[in-house]
């Protein structure tokens, strides 16, 4: 079983719009309304897939119910006070653009049931996908404490987020971390200088830092992988026009289906790429093209990175 985890999820509304202009005045053609958060996003993807998943987190309030009642994938999530934020996607058919609240604050009691409650699954979950931004009251190394307490019961992690939780989180040694290339370029603190590429250099900064494999999201140039059996990248045949809004979280889907599959590199790596490329060409995050990404699967290029 894979265990997504969505500490700051979110009711998500995406209009859809002709074109977004700013500063102007839009007639919304369609809104659609979902659950939200990465880690939500993942499960509802590994869900599509037909692979075994529970999604957990944090929810409360009013938003928190009604995000409980759009959920489609098994889910224990632990109540708290706060309200579930929102976020708001406009999608015009080439690009998106996203709004997102902050998130509620979570106290220390409520964090401290969160984490006795996360430890529970771990004598049944065989990875364990740790998405999106920390909520305020979460402590900065949140992410680095589920690493461990999952590392403990033998189960393997993949990690997608940013800053200080993504910094705090390498510590904890996790199995794949998934920046993408702005994120992961955020990590520098000194001015050392890299060898070969920019990307390549950071990606084995992270490594340096703790992560046993890094996959670096690239946009629509695809994915870098830097892993023990090898160094890889992945590039999609075709570039395809959407709402790229989810394909992050398509690929951390792959990602830890394939480490729960024991996938090889590089074929997890053109996975990867396929799926997050099926992703930007649905209406909403969350949601993939079979069709699509059953296309795309072998004409992935890969090379040696």
């Amino acid at each position: 079983m894979i265990v997504t985890v969505t500490l700051n999820p979110a009711l998500d509304l995406t209009y859809t719009v002709d074109a977004l202009i700013p500063h102007g005045t839009h007639r919304v053609s369609t809104v659609a309304e979902r659950p939200g958060g990465k880690g939500l996003n993942v499960a509802t993807v590994l869900r599509t897939l037909g692979e075994p998943v529970l999604a957990t987190g944090l929810l409360g309030g009013a938003t928190g119910g009604r995000v409980e009642g759009l959920l489609t994938v098994p889910a224990a999530f632990v109540p708290i006070g706060g309200e579930t934020r929102r976020t708001v996607t406009v999608a015009d058919g080439v690009d998106a653009t996203g709004f997102s609240e902050p998130g509620p604050r979570v106290t220390a009691q409520e964090w401290a049931a969160f984490t006795a409650h996360f430890a529970e699954f771990m004598d049944e979950a065989d990875v364990v996908a740790l998405s999106g931004s920390l909520p305020p009251g979460v402590p900065a190394d949140g992410y680095a404490t589920l690493i461990r307490l999952a590392a403990d019961r033998g189960v393997r992690s993949v990690l997608d987020t940013s800053g200080e939780a993504l910094r705090l989180g390498l510590t904890a040694g996790p199995e794949l971390v998934k920046p993408n290339a702005t994120e992961l370029a955020g990590l520098l603190s000194d001015d050392r200088p890299r060898a070969r590429d920019d990307e390549i250099a950071d990606a084995d900064r992270a490594r340096s830092h703790g992560a046993r494999e890094v996959v670096v999201s690239r946009g629509p140039r695809g994915l870098l992988a830097l892993t023990r059996q090898g160094s890889w990248r992945g590039v999609p045949s075709e570039h395809l026009l959407g709402n790229p809004t989810g394909a992050g979280d398509a690929c951390v889907a792959a990602l830890s289906r394939g480490l729960r599959r024991r996938t090889p590199w590089p074929r997890l790596l053109a996975d990867a790429v396929a799926l997050s490329a099926a992703a930007v060409v649905t209406p909403v995050a969350g949601a993939v093209d079979l069709d699509t990404y059953r296309r795309l699967l072998p004409a992935v290029h890969v090379s040696a990175a």
